[in-house]
């Protein structure tokens, strides 16, 4: 998205999980609204990108003011630098199904919200089965259709009402045949001369604004003189227009659902006298964007939830099968799968392209294979660590894989699920192979070492699977997510050790913090101090919702055992003792307000009198310094503000150690480890590991239990 380019990537099949099937895709649409203004938007100037987000301008300056320039500089290039899947109307064949998918077989044909790629991996409520009259190019576009179908939903259309639909694209055109089938008098309104004869087809009235006509004239006209009873708007436009012209042209009490983009500077008259409502559409139906709906496969009950996302394409296919949506004369442009370049190309230039087809002729045998050569030739140097990564998310590629990069790291293996975010990255960073078989990884006697960083909920199991191969271990944190799987890896590490004695395999958690410059200078400096110490850690984590990954207990951990245990790792190694004492207290319930452990103080006491206390807050404000640390003892204080500026009090010959470029010790962390396996010598001591994981658990255990 950095540049817009729009390539294709060879990239290993995905592997099929327990609520998913794979799919070898035979066509797929390009959406012709959203995907232009996708690559538009990749294709435009950083001044540009900035105007059209201004909410994301606003973090980028709070970030600035909290973490620096440069560090915000390379978190923005990172971000914008991720590769982007496009598409969302798949067509296809099923190839494999999931341990609990049920309704689905091989060999099944289906459609499904799947993005442009010849193998497609989609959760099962997502993808519905194709009666036999429709054929493939009939089906692909009945995802584009579903979005124009809840918007109908939402506004209720009855038999004999006069809509008008704003905006003729790929949406607005089927929303027009929709709207007919349900017994509507129709308005279509677009500049495009084009669109509007289609829409003429279908049987709708239209209006052209571009030449001189009024909207609003029309739909009174429409509406015999009493105002349209609803409008649904399709556009994607800045202008404020669209809603200004629906409120004016309905009747009192009159609906408008959005479905696509535009202004939204409302006048409060043009509403409250008619009492309008207004609402916003979100995509293909109920069930979007629900973790427990989407990939976890819960389906919502009939009888409570009569249209979801699955429902809505399958009332669409049946519509297709009775011949009252007819989406043949949609189709305008036509491409092999191997010139979709082209086809984007096409999508840019040509403003009047709508129903614009990929179609893919490759023998599905050659679509499965698991591993790809990104470095043909490889060579690397023996007796040092060779790496496999597990895991090329987020924080992987824009931090730990950089890290390890930069400490010379040799790179053999990634596995990622999906495929192509590990073939990206790894020709990025030089890895010999991409793979989306960790198996295989496990199996390479070559590959001696293993950095883990996926999904929270299996690191203790992934970490387990390593150890007992014999490999190495780097696994980001947390440990374990819970006291079972953390004796789990507890018990495997201890049989590493004793199958080699002399130098088993190590492990070590993503602890970077205590690797920092600035950390290490507070170590250096606390050493000589024999009297006890006073933490005072405050992290201003953020809000993140309560439906977010990280705060399911069984996906995540949530967040005291995500991210809080850097912080009781950090404390462990400032005070250089043991932990003997856990107090917890978590924000109480409030009406109104989710719960969540995110807000919460956590008190530790050590073997040699030190006390902390770690503040660990979700309600502050994101200009705050986001990580504070201060030490107190012996009549000295030590205060670390965000990782760039330390200030000593009372301190004989250190006042301040600041950096002009915030560093959590990411870099120093990787060094460390691979220096640790090279040397025989923990980096970390595994029982320390294993105390702060322990104690991360309990603290959490004791949060939940208020």
């Amino acid at each position: 998205m950095a540049k817009g380019g729009t390539t294709i990537t060879e990239a290993p099949a995905p592997k099929v999980s327990c609520e998913h099937v794979l799919i070898h895709t035979t066509c797929s649409l390009i959406s012709a609204g959203t995907e232009r203004m996708l690559v538009g938007f990749g294709k435009a100037s950083y001044l540009e990108k900035a105007r059209q987000q201004p909410d994301k301008v606003k973090m980028v300056l709070e970030k600035v003011a909290t973490d620096g320039l440069m560090t915000t500089i390379e978190a923005v290039q990172s971000k914008l630098a991720q590769p982007l899947p496009l598409g969302y109307c798949n067509v296809g064949v099923v190839a494999e199904v999931g341990a609990s998918v049920h309704g689905f077989q091989v060999g099944d044909r289906v459609v499904s919200n799947g993005p442009h790629a010849d193998v497609v991996k989609v959760p099962k409520n997502l993808c519905a089965r194709i009666p036999a009259e429709v054929e493939d190019e009939s089906a692909v576009f009945v995802v584009v259709a579903s979005i124009g179908l809840q918007g109908m939903r939402l506004a209720q259309p009855t038999l004999g009402e006069a809509f008008v639909v704003t905006g003729a694209g790929l949406i607005g055109l089927l929303t027009v045949q929709m709207l007919r089938a349900q017994g509507c008098r129709v308005l279509a309104i677009d500049f495009d001369e084009y669109k509007l004869a289609l829409a003429r087809q279908f049987g709708a009235q239209t209006c052209n604004p571009g030449a001189g006509e009024d909207p609003v004239a029309a739909g009174m006209a429409l509406s015999r003189g009493k105002g349209v009873d609803g409008v649904i708007i399709t556009a994607s436009t800045p202008s404020n227009d669209p809603v200004t012209q629906a409120a004016r042209m309905c009747r009192k009490r009159g609906r408008i659902v959005l479905v696509g983009v535009t202004g939204l500077e409302l006048n409060r008259a043009d509403f409250y006298e008619k009492e309008l409502s207004f609402q916003v559409s979100c995509s293909y139906g109920p069930g979007r964007y629900d973790p427990s709906y989407e990939e976890k496969g819960q389906d919502y009950p009939l009888g409570f939830v009569r249209w979801t996302e699955q429902r809505n394409f399958e009332a669409v296919l049946d519509m297709l099968a009775s011949g009252q949506l007819d989406v043949k004369p949609l189709i305008t442009h036509r491409f092999a799968f191997d010139e979709a370049p082209k086809a984007y190309e096409a999508l840019t230039a040509d403003k009047t392209g709508l129903g614009m087809l990929l179609q893919y002729t490759s023998p599905t045998a050659q679509r499965m294979v698991r591993q790809v050569t990104l470095k043909p030739g490889a060579t690397f140097t023996p007796q040092r660590p060779l790496m496999g990564f597990i895991g090329a998310g987020n924080y992987a590629s824009r931090m730990l894989i950089p890290a390890f990069k930069a400490a010379g790291a040799q790179f053999h293996t990634i596995v990622t699920a999906g495929g192509i975010n590990g073939v990206i990255h790894g020709e990025r960073a030089g890895f010999a192979q991409a793979s989306t078989d960790m198996a295989a990884l496990l199996a390479n006697a070559a590959i001696n070492t293993v950095a883990i960083v996926t999904r929270h909920d299996t690191h203790s199991r992934f970490v387990v699977q390593a150890l007992q191969a014999g490999k190495h271990v780097f696994v980001e944190k947390p440990l374990a997510i819970d006291l079972e799987g953390l004796d789990a890896v507890r018990a495997a590490y201890d049989a590493a050790q004793t199958r080699t004695p002399n130098g088993g395999p190590q492990v070590m958690v993503g602890f970077n913090r205590r690797f920092s410059p600035q950390v290490q200078k507070m170590k250096v400096l606390l050493a000589p101090v024999k009297e006890p110490k006073s933490f005072i850690m405050t992290m201003n984590a953020g809000a993140i919702p309560a439906n977010h990954w990280t705060q399911d207990s069984a996906v995540g951990g949530g967040r005291i055992i995500g991210e809080a245990c850097h912080f009781i790792d950090l404390m462990r190694f400032l005070a250089g003792s043991p932990i003997v004492s856990i107090q917890a207290r978590r924000m109480g319930d409030a009406p109104g307000l989710a719960i969540t452990e995110d807000k919460a103080s956590i008190t530790l006491g050590f073997e040699d009198g030190s006390f902390g206390t770690i503040l660990y807050l979700a309600n502050g404000a994101a200009s705050f310094p986001k990580e504070r640390v201060e030490v107190f003892t012996a009549g000295r204080v030590l205060q670390l503000d965000n990782f760039r500026k330390l200030k000593g009090y009372g301190w004989p010959g250190f006042s301040k150690m600041n950096l002009w470029k915030q560093d959590k010790g990411q870099n120093a962390c990787a060094a460390k480890f691979l220096q640790a396996i090279e040397k025989g010598t923990p980096a970390i001591p595994a029982d320390e590991i294993f105390e702060v994981a322990r104690v991360t658990i309990e603290v959490t255990e004791l949060l939940r239990s208020q």
